[in-house]
C-alpha cells in the first residue's frame, strides 16, 4: 500500500493550504483530487487515498477546514460544514490542481472524488472546473444544501461540465431514491457523460471502487 504524506504547499500568489498526498511506485497514470469527509482526513479518507496511489495515480487531498487539521468530532464537524462556501471549497480545489500541474499533470488528465461532504463539492466542482472527470460517493446535500454557503446540488448539476458519475447506496434513507432521481434527472440535463448508480450494502464498497476506477480510466486520457 502507498504511503500517505501531509504537508503545506505554497503558489507564488501566496495562497497556501495543507495537502496528504501519496505518489504511485511506477508510473503516473494521472492525478487524482480526493476530497475528504465531514470529519476530515479520516481513516476512511486515507485508505482511499492509498489504495488510489496503489493502482497508478497521483492522489492530493486538500483539507477543506482553514485549521488544516485531520480527523475532527462529530459536532466540531457540523460546524466546520456550516462554514463553507462554494468559493472556499473551489480555492482549496484548484490548490489541489495547481500541486497536480507542479507534477506536469495536464488538466484532461485529472479528476475529483469524495465521499459524503466531499461528495457533494466534488460535484460542485465538476460544475465549476474543466477537468478530465468526476465522482461522487454518498453525497448528500441534493436538495437542500450542506451549508448555506453551498448549492443544492440539483441547482448545479444540469451544468456540470466534465463526466460525472453518482454512486449511492439504496438501503440507507438519506439520500433517499426519490432524491438520487432528481439528482439523476438534473445531471441528465447537462451536456457532458453522467451516470447514477444505486447499489446495497452487502456489494457497496468493492461495486463503488470498481466503477470509480472505471470512470476515471474511460475519461482520463
Amino acid at each position: 500500500m502507498a504511503q500517505t504524506h501531509t504537508a503545506d504547499f505554497r503558489l507564488d500568489d501566496g495562497r497556501a493550504l495543507r495537502l496528504t498526498y501519496a505518489e504511485p511506485d511506477g508510473v503516473v497514470r494521472g492525478g487524482l483530487v480526493v476530497l475528504h469527509e465531514s470529519r476530515g482526513i479520516t481513516d476512511t479518507v486515507i485508505g482511499m487515498v492509498a489504495g488510489l496511489a496503489s493502482e497508478g495515480w497521483l492522489v492530493v487531498v486538500p483539507h477543506l477546514y482553514p485549521s488544516g487539521s485531520h480527523e475532527v468530532a462529530e459536532e466540531e464537524a457540523r460546524d466546520k460544514v456550516s462554514a463553507l462556501s462554494g468559493d472556499s471549497v473551489l480555492a482549496a480545489t484548484d490548490i489541489g490542481f495547481a500541486w497536480l500541474a507542479a507534477r506536469e499533470v495536464a488538466l484532461d488528465r485529472i479528476g475529483v472524488i469524495g465521499f459524503e461532504l466531499g461528495g457533494a463539492v466534488a460535484l460542485v466542482v465538476a460544475a465549476r472546473r474543466d477537468i478530465g472527470a468526476a465522482v461522487t460517493v454518498a453525497g448528500g446535500g441534493i436538495l437542500e444544501p450542506l451549508s448555506n454557503g453551498l448549492p443544492a446540488l440539483v441547482e448545479v448539476a444540469g451544468e456540470l461540465r466534465v463526466p460525472w458519475l453518482g454512486l449511492y447506496r439504496s438501503d440507507v434513507e438519506s439520500p433517499s431514491a426519490e432524491e438520487v432521481e432528481k439528482l439523476r434527472d438534473a445531471a441528465g440535463s447537462a451536456q457532458v457523460a453522467t451516470d447514477v448508480v444505486r447499489f446495497p450494502f452487502e456489494t457497496g464498497a468493492a461495486e463503488a471502487w470498481h466503477r470509480a476506477l472505471n470512470w476515471f480510466d474511460a475519461h482520463l486520457r
